[in-house]
């Protein structure tokens, strides 16, 4: 598996677009964010739905420690005081038992989808309530490394394009990531970077 960041790679991307060669001279180049394939990582994707990530990032762990191991069938156990205990939503508490339910009943399988192309990994995961395609989006890059993957719906990457382009719509966006093509994953990861130096926020 290769890296999404890797010194060939931003060599063309910076070649392709300049606002990348701005961000790489103020900020250097990207972390290569990776998660391990899995149950834990599309929780915690789930958990950072529509929140900061410092937010999503102390409701995990609040239930990490709250479990006796972050496992489908523990979080089926949880009643919904349980959840509210550990700051987890009605809404996210739900599509957390949506995932463990689906993974005990054998409708998905983590596991495999190493060996599916990215339309078939996508469909399998959206039949799961919760999980939309920007999930969907996060799960490919950080724990797949997929290379050419462009999460158009993400509030950082929507502000950021809007600061250093003149992409002010979702149609201007789209047409602009169509040209960082192959190399999409590795702009999103260069315009999350800006994003968060700019702001001195940490990425988990």
């Amino acid at each position: 598996m290769t890296n999404i960041v890797n010194q060939t790679d931003m060599k063309k991307l910076i070649e392709l677009d300049g606002i990348f060669a701005l961000i790489y001279d103020k900020y250097g180049p990207p972390p290569n964010w990776t998660r391990p394939q899995g149950f834990v990582s599309l929780s915690r994707i789930i958990l950072e739905q529509q929140v900061s990530l410092a937010s999503a990032n102390a409701h995990y762990l609040k239930l990490n420690d709250y479990l006796k191991e972050f496992v489908p069938n523990e979080i089926l156990k949880l009643t919904d005081e349980e959840m509210r205990n550990c700051q987890i939503s009605r809404q996210k508490a739900k599509y957390l038992r949506a995932l463990s339910s689906a993974i005990l009943d054998g409708n998905i399988d983590l596991e495999k989808l190493t060996e599916m192309d990215h339309s078939q990994i996508r469909k399998q995961l959206t039949n799961i309530n919760g999980i939309g395609n920007w999930t969907v989006d996060i799960y490919l890059m950080f724990c797949l490394q997929g290379k050419d993957i462009f999460p158009e719906g993400d509030i950082a990457i929507i502000n950021t394009i809007n600061e250093l382009s003149e992409a002010k719509t979702k149609e201007e966006r789209i047409l602009l990531s169509e040209k960082w093509k192959p190399y999409r994953s590795l702009a999103t990861y260069f315009l999350w970077h800006y994003y968060l130096k700019k702001r001195n926020r940490i990425s988990t």
